[in-house]
């Protein structure tokens, strides 16, 4: 018998073989039976308990869907054009719509999303905000039809909406989020494409790019997949409502039919804060002289602005940061809009069609207006700015944001501040504005600081459509 020496590097690399193969074979397969079989039982426990379910295009797999996008009849035309517009090959052409396509589909993870990110919205949102919800429906969002296609339609004050709403409407459905470019940094585009939402590239004119993110909406609205809009297309950078943007309302509706398809239906949600976190840096922009902030410059005030809030007791919390609110409106039914306005968007010319889409974007636009809460700080800066000149006592801005009050509940404005609260409630706003800075004091009597009619009039214009 014969002994045979191996090199010891060649042993090791035989021993790495082997253990790699017994993973590939027999342990991998276990585990992802194992985690499957976990997620599966999480997916029927929520399913059960869910208003609407998850939709099977969220289960689908990724490159599937990603396949499909890339050989849509619309997008292969997409494709030529635009080899042929930039002579360039067409595999080329093709391998950028892959690229954009990747680039867009989420990889919903309901396990991710359920027993990851509802815990995280949750526990951020009410760890910041005391958070309120109420419905303006008259009892119309629960007689909503389980297989429609369900899109909130929100207006957009901080990032902090994708949080609040998605913790907020959680025990109902699974929301699908478009989500700017700056959330593409390792390792949170993962996260945030398990919770499923998909990232755009806002303001692109890139035609074949527009076609890839066109077809996708398409395809998860057809599919019934729950979508949260933001109609202003952006960040409120001045604190009114801004005008409607007309993208995503167009790629959803333009393939529509309204006596074949199933039904679209849009909720108005309206968000409010007694303080936005990103608020000076939103007016910043509109500075345009202004210098861009570097990333350092970024991250140093970010890490103090937690770690100086995390000291604060909770109590003081509160009143640093105060009410969330959110309010939902009475849901508008594309089928029933088409039907009454005798409108078909599938039949019309893309110019026409732009028409009837803002139409019913502003139509929106304007139920959504009417359900954003009006909250203490709100109606506190509204009064200060107002009176900007003079000094008041403490009793006099009580006096003047209760008869505020009145007018605005005569005006069915959604105002939730109890009467027997209400003198807590203000003060605690008036103190949240002192503590900032942004309000003077002198002799026990107040007055907005000069300097700060930006920030201030930044909070009274949420509620200034009511004027």
């Amino acid at each position: 018998m014969e002994t045979i020496t191996l090199p010891y590097w060649i042993f090791i690399v035989l021993l790495v073989f082997a253990a790699v193969m017994v993973l590939d074979r027999i342990l991998l397969p276990g585990m992802r039976w194992y985690l499957k079989r976990r997620v599966n039982r999480v997916i029927e426990e929520i399913n059960t308990r869910l208003d609407i379910e998850i939709r099977p295009i969220q289960f689908t797999r990724r490159q599937a869907l990603i396949d499909q996008l890339v050989f849509d009849e619309k997008v292969i035309d997409a494709i030529k054009l635009y080899a042929e517009e930039h002579k360039m090959p067409h595999a080329v052409a093709q391998a950028k719509a892959r690229k954009y396509a990747a680039e867009i589909v989420p990889a919903f993870n309901a396990y991710i999303y359920f027993r990851l990110g509802y815990w995280l919205a949750k526990k951020l949102a009410r760890l910041i905000y005391r958070v309120r919800v109420d419905f303006f429906d008259n009892d119309k969002i629960r007689k909503i039809d389980s297989n429609s296609s369900v899109v909130f339609v929100m207006n957009h004050r901080s990032n902090m909406d994708y949080v609040l709403v998605s913790f907020l409407v959680a025990e109902k459905t699974t929301l699908s989020y478009a989500v700017g470019e700056w959330a593409r940094i390792w390792p949170l585009q993962m996260l945030i494409k398990a919770m499923g939402a998909f990232f755009v590239r806002r303001n692109s004119g890139n035609a074949l790019y527009r076609k890839v993110l066109e077809r996708y909406i398409n395809l998860s609205t057809r599919a019934g997949v729950c979508q949260a809009v933001f109609l202003e297309g952006g960040l409120t950078k001045d604190g009114s409502l801004r005008e409607p943007r007309l993208g995503f309302l167009d790629y959803m509706l333009r393939d529509y039919h309204p006596h074949s398809d199933k039904d679209i239906v849009f909720i108005p949600v309206g968000i409010n804060y007694d303080r936005v976190i990103e608020d000076r840096s939103l007016l910043r922009r509109l500075d345009k002289s202004a210098e861009k902030r570097s990333l350092w410059f970024v991250l140093k005030t970010s890490v103090s602005f937690i770690f100086k809030n995390a000291l604060l007791s909770r109590k003081n919390r509160w009143r640093r940061f105060g009410y969330a609110s959110v309010n939902f409106g009475e849901p508008v039914s594309a089928k029933q809009y088409c039907e009454t306005n005798h409108v078909d968007f599938s039949a019309l010319q893309t110019d026409d069609r732009f028409v009837q889409v803002e139409v019913l974007a502003k139509s929106i636009m304007k139920n959504i207006s009417q359900v954003v809460p009006v909250v203490p700080v709100a109606l506190m800066s509204e009064v200060l700015k107002d009176n900007a000149v003079e000094w008041k006592s403490e009793l006099e801005l009580k006096s003047l944001c209760s008869q505020r009050i009145g007018q605005l509940e005569r005006a069915g404005a959604p105002i939730d501040i109890s009467h027997s609260a209400l003198e807590n409630v203000l003060g605690s706003a008036l103190d949240a504005l002192v503590g900032r800075g942004l309000v003077e004091e002198k002799d026990n009597l107040y007055r907005m600081k000069a300097s700060e009619i930006d920030i201030i009039s930044y909070y009274a214009n949420s509620i200034a459509h009511w004027k």
